[in-house]
């Protein structure tokens, strides 16, 4: 499911302002596509927005008061592109006709309808809770998807064919598999790979791993790795944190629920891999990734092509599965034999909520455990002050931006074996719009982006308080604020940790 998605279920944001209400009827018309999971109603003419299975995570308009064969068209390649083309435009009524206007109609229409208060409300939850930006150029984003999109392959039920008097044509594609291409289509002309079988199986990170074939393309290998995941896992975790995407109530989340939730999630692993082709190495450039989940009630979205992955390599449909396609091009111009093949994996870091301290001074100490080695470690404060930063820093002339942070160098001891960050638990205060450009939408930040640089060349030398001279001094920034920051910050650790050694595995 995609990721934004599920945060903005839980967040409790209600869209009806920008056009898009919720409705516990998922009552369906004669154009609906087949496999639909409804998203929201405009609340006029039938019109609503849906996930197609089979197309992962895009979003689509449909209008039963269009004309045949006009009835559905995809907006967005992912639900955060949806939600950044709303902030984009204020409405969703842009959206669903841009696909009959030019640029020039499509920008007249956004004059000629302004963004209201409560819109703006709105918008700026949907900017400050799920930290998106408005999508640059609404239209061009839209005309390109719609004019690349393939609209034979949308499905639909009988009703369609027989009221649109349209034929009927099959949805079902064939397997293959393209260097450039993801799970969900293929533009160009390049031919598909020659599926190579292997059948590797091995057990690593907690989990067991089928890489069931490779596919050799005139650019490069492509590899389909299998990660099967244990569907009791997938169902307790799901009931740990009151995953019912059903709810007319999500449960809104604190940041380091947020980040729990993700580090307990089964089917929530990133990995590099490189490969040893005939001894030379060829690195990872792309994938793509779909995940199976046994355990999501009937009508829930999962993603057909998972389905398929599933049911072409005969894998077992009662565990869950994430299967990412990862994309290796040649070392050489031409496309090589393949003699000898090994795969190396490696996990990537995954954050993990630490705990939340005060420090007041130069000289304050906090001693913490590291979830993983189980070692206790002593961050020592070396200097902490107020500090501001310009407003010609952030380069726009239609809004004021809070310039007042605290910045902190601090060193820990010992130093962890793995990274550490530390943040302020506090957002800041928001940018203020004080020159709005004329009918014109712009979201506001939650907080700015401060990057802090403590020390220079012309400053005296920290004393380091209760540590060797040798240990790593490491920066940290508060959030910003219009006025000092008289209160004390309140820090979160958050840990970047690996549990898993990098593992080889032979496939040819």
């Amino acid at each position: 499911m995609d990721t934004t998605f599920e945060k903005f279920l839980r967040s409790g944001i209600n869209l009806a302002p920008v056009g898009i209400e919720h409705h516990k009827d998922q009552a369906s018309y004669f154009c609906t596509p087949k496999g639909a999971s409804i998203l929201g109603w405009a609340g006029v003419d039938g019109i609503h927005f849906c996930f197609i299975r089979g197309f992962g995570t895009m979003v689509f308009s449909v209008n039963p008061m269009d004309s045949a064969p006009n009835y559905v068209h995809p907006l967005a390649k992912n639900f955060a592109d949806f939600l950044r083309l709303l902030l984009a435009c204020g409405h969703e009524a842009a959206l669903e006709q841009a696909w009959m206007w030019d640029e020039s109609q499509f920008e007249a229409f956004l004059r000629e309808n302004p963004v209201t208060l409560e819109q703006q409300q709105t918008l700026s939850e949907i900017s400050e809770k799920l930290k998106l930006s408005p999508m640059e150029r609404p239209w061009a984003y839209i005309n390109a998807l719609q004019s690349a999109f393939d609209y034979s392959k949308i499905p639909y039920t009988e009703d369609y064919y027989d009221i649109a008097d349209v034929p009927a044509e099959s949805t079902l594609p064939d397997w293959n598999v393209y260097f450039d291409a993801n799970f969900w289509g293929h533009q160009g002309r390049d031919r598909a790979g020659k599926e190579i079988r292997l059948d590797q199986q091995f057990d690593w990170a907690g989990y067991h791993w089928v890489i069931p074939a490779v596919y050799s393309c005139s650019k490069g290998l492509v590899v389909d790795f299998c990660m099967q995941v244990d569907s009791e896992k997938i169902r307790k975790h799901m009931e740990k944190w009151n995953l019912n995407w059903e709810s007319d109530s999500p449960r809104e989340l604190t940041q380091d629920q947020q980040m729990q939730m993700e580090w307990d999630d089964p089917l929530h692993f990133y990995f590099n891999s490189s490969l040893t082709l005939n001894e030379k190495g060829l690195k990872m450039t792309h994938g793509c990734a779909v995940s199976f989940n046994p355990c999501l009630p009937d009508g829930m979205i999962n993603e057909l092509e998972a389905k398929w992955v599933i049911d072409y390599y005969g894998l077992d449909s009662s565990y869950g599965w994430v299967i990412y396609r990862n994309a290796f091009p040649w070392s050489s111009k031409r496309r090589p034999e393949i003699k000898s093949l090994t795969l190396t994996m490696e996990q990537q870091s995954e954050r993990l909520p630490g705990p939340h301290f005060k420090v007041h001074a130069p000289g304050d100490s906090f001693t913490f455990i590291h979830p993983i080695s189980q070692k206790a470690h002593t961050l020592t404060v070396q200097e902490i002050e107020q500090q501001t930063i310009s407003q010609n820093s952030f380069a726009s002339a239609h809004w004021v931006y809070p310039t007042h942070y605290i910045a902190m160098s601090y060193t820990i001891s010992p130093e962890p074996a793995q990274d550490i960050a530390l943040f302020d638990c506090n957002e800041g205060d928001r940018p203020v719009e004080v020159a709005p450009k004329e009918n014109s939408f712009q979201s506001i930040a939650s907080n700015a982006c401060l990057v802090g640089v403590i020390g220079s060349a012309d400053d005296p030398t920290a004393i380091v308080f209760g540590a060797d001279v040798q240990d790593k001094l490491h920066a940290a920034c508060s959030s910003l604020h219009f006025d000092p920051v008289r209160d004390d910050i309140e820090w979160h650790l958050v840990f970047y940790v690996k549990q898993f050694d990098d593992a080889s595995f032979t496939l040819i």
